[in-house]
């Protein structure tokens, strides 16, 4: 078997309520997994895989609106 490293880039939009904007951001960013491989041992069995690693190389916000005050 091969073992391939591939770049993946998802996004996430995630609502927070918060005091500031600069606050929002970081907690989003702070307080945000990575993904996880989700796979069971029947689909890596069945498809001949095996995710070795999964690695957060960007986590950054790139926008931030007020959609509500409470």
């Amino acid at each position: 078997m091969n073992i391939y490293q591939i770049v993946l880039t998802k996004s996430f939009l995630v609502t927070v309520s918060a005091e500031t904007q600069k606050d929002a951001r970081r907690i989003c960013e702070f307080y945000t997994s990575d993904i996880q491989d989700i796979s069971t041992s029947e689909n890596r069995e069945k498809e001949k895989f095996q995710i070795e690693n999964i690695e957060c190389t960007v986590n950054d916000t790139f926008d931030c609106r007020k959609i509500e005050t409470i």
